[in-house]
């Protein structure tokens, strides 16, 4: 086989089990769970990547990885069905030494070298296939070239209220980082790190190996391989990104990002021609709103069948709404069927449910109810 070289090549982190997302995750990885009415959270990672021609992608896969590797596929709607590069599934394997499970974020990345190594890249992006947001790879890795960084990770200004949940970092006036701490009781500062990070593949792979060998190490980017290189006064650069972003890890910043495409603040623009999400789209007929039905400040998918009300939702694809049935502020996912003189307020509807006639789910302001059998 005739192997070219490829300038960079993205590794997807999929294997985490999402834990905080509760029912939501006890049968399907967390990359794998419905967002925005008809997509699937790993599709803005893939989308991203397509979107800045990165035509090599490996998918870390452990947890629950059957409905996540059914939707990838051969990665056909992000152009990743390719005979040479596009999308491969990598998940744990048995050798001659033995079978094992990641043990962490950076040993996923170690025990795939060898994918890596087919592609002889100058540089590798690793991200998280949990994450919310619409980005130009392209433009972090001149940035990453210009600084002449060997490593660039891509950070975001948050709340300090929130800090404590990222891995915080500082930056002095030229970019260059020079502390970084993981999910810190008390940060220093509000620079997250967005879990994106370009690495020059030389360097990256001697952390692994040398983290491989500390029998000490949790095996992870953030708590051994950054704060490693830190130490070792490698050229680290914050890469500032001004977009929206949301981490989705627990069940009220998934209500919230999935709330942020109708409400009137800072929104994800998912109607840009110029940057397209990508998804496998299901084969629905249209969507049909009857004359009983009233719906306002909504994304209904097709294959929905609304007689209800529906008020500041997403209803995603194949999804039935009976008579006299309200919707508000919630998001109901795939092929779920509200009977007639339902009241839903500010929760997550999982996908299939048969929702009773005359059921109230009522979240309060400060709880999101998951609604399941």
């Amino acid at each position: 086989m005739i192997q070219y070289k490829k300038e960079m090549i993205a590794m997807i982190l999929a294997g985490g089990q999402g834990s905080r997302l509760k029912e939501l995750t006890y049968t399907i990885a967390k990359p794998a769970v419905p967002f925005g009415g008809k997509y699937r959270i790993i599709d803005f990672a893939l989308s991203n990547c397509a979107n800045s021609e990165i035509d090599t992608v490996g998918i870390l896969t452990q947890y629950e990885p059957y409905v996540l590797n059914e939707h990838i596929g051969i990665g056909t709607p992000w152009d990743l069905d390719r005979r040479y590069g596009g999308v491969r599934a990598l998940s744990p394997y048995s050798n001659k030494t033995g079978g094992r499970w990641y043990k962490g974020t950076a040993n996923a990345i170690y025990e795939n070298i060898f994918f890596v190594d087919r592609y002889k890249p100058e540089y590798v992006l690793i991200l998280s296939g949990d994450h919310i947001y619409n980005m130009d790879y392209t433009k972090m890795l001149k940035y990453h070239k210009k600084t002449n960084a060997e490593l660039t990770i891509a950070v975001i200004d948050v709340d300090i209220k929130e800090a404590s949940r990222f891995g915080i970092l500082s930056a002095d006036e030229n970019g260059k980082i020079f502390d970084f701490d993981e999910k810190p009781e008390k940060p220093k500062s509000t620079l997250a790190s967005m879990g994106v990070y370009i690495f020059n593949w030389d360097i990256l792979k001697e952390a692994l190996i040398e983290d491989e060998n500390d029998k000490n190490s949790s095996n992870d980017f953030g708590k051994n391989i950054i704060p490693k290189l830190l130490n070792d006064n490698a050229d680290i650069f914050a890469y500032e990104f001004s977009g929206y972003w949301r981490d989705v890890g627990t069940v009220e910043s998934l209500w919230e990002a999935n709330m942020d495409l109708i409400g009137d603040g800072e929104k994800l623009d998912l109607f840009n021609p110029d940057w397209k999400i990508y998804s496998v789209n299901p084969i629905s007929p249209p969507q049909f709103i009857s004359e009983t039905a009233n719906v306002e400040s909504s994304l209904v998918n097709d294959g929905c069948i609304i007689e209800g009300n529906v008020v500041k939702s997403i209803v995603s694809t194949k999804v039935k709404i009976g008579k006299n049935s309200s919707v508000v502020e919630s998001v109901i996912m795939p092929d779920v069927i509200i009977e007639e003189n339902v009241s839903i307020y500010k929760a997550i509807v999982m996908s299939g449910e048969v929702v009773k006639s005359g059921t109230k789910i009522i979240g309060k302001d400060n709880e999101i109810l998951i609604e399941s059998n």
